[in-house]
């Protein structure tokens, strides 16, 4: 796998592009500083498919599985999807304020869209994550690392805890510092792992 970087653009050399009407601009003078790891499945614990795309595109089928009903008029989105083959797509230009974290708050600062790049990882709660989705988010990090200034990761039950959980029990935090070679100050939460 060759490492791909991120352009003045905001978009990732490597990853397929499937650009996603569901962002805005951020803040004026603030660029991305916490990277936020999430986990999705659609439906929920089962991989492959389109379904994804389709719900960050405001394409998803409501009728094609029951538990997309609930996911009739949500419009989400995140920069990143690394597939469970580690296949990275991007949705949005890290230059612009994804639709991933929610109602949040990252160490007293609320509104994490507002500062922060969000990645998903194709799974749940209920399994591990594969080796090349480390690998590619291992790169990402990076990447993003080398082109903005990024002081932290978090997961999503980090930034928005008791409203959500994952990247899940399964996900491997001092791996992924490990593999970076990032700077323990950038983990604030592994501490508590």
């Amino acid at each position: 796998m060759s490492a791909g970087g991120i352009g003045s653009d905001g978009w990732y050399s490597t990853a397929q592009r499937l650009p996603s009407p569901n962002f805005e601009a951020r803040p004026e003078q603030v660029e991305p500083t916490l990277i936020v790891v999430h986990n999705i499945s659609l439906p929920p614990d089962e991989f492959g498919g389109n379904a994804i795309a389709e719900f960050f595109q405001n394409r998803l089928d409501h009728d094609a599985h029951p538990y997309y009903d609930h996911l009739r008029g949500v419009r989400v989105s995140s920069h990143f999807v690394i597939r469970r083959d580690g296949a990275v797509e991007q949705y949005v230009s890290c230059n612009e304020r994804a639709w991933h974290a929610g109602v949040s708050s990252f160490l007293g600062r609320e509104r994490c869209n507002d500062f922060s790049v969000g990645i998903e990882l194709e799974g749940s709660d209920r399994c591990p994550f594969e080796a090349a989705q480390y690998a590619s988010l291992n790169e990402v990090v990076r990447a993003l690392a080398k082109r903005y200034p990024i002081e932290a990761l978090a997961g999503h039950s980090d930034i928005a805890p008791g409203r959500k959980t994952d990247p899940g029990p399964h996900f491997e935090w001092p791996r992924l510092q490990r593999d970076t070679a990032l700077a323990a100050k950038y983990f604030p939460y592994l501490a508590d792992e």
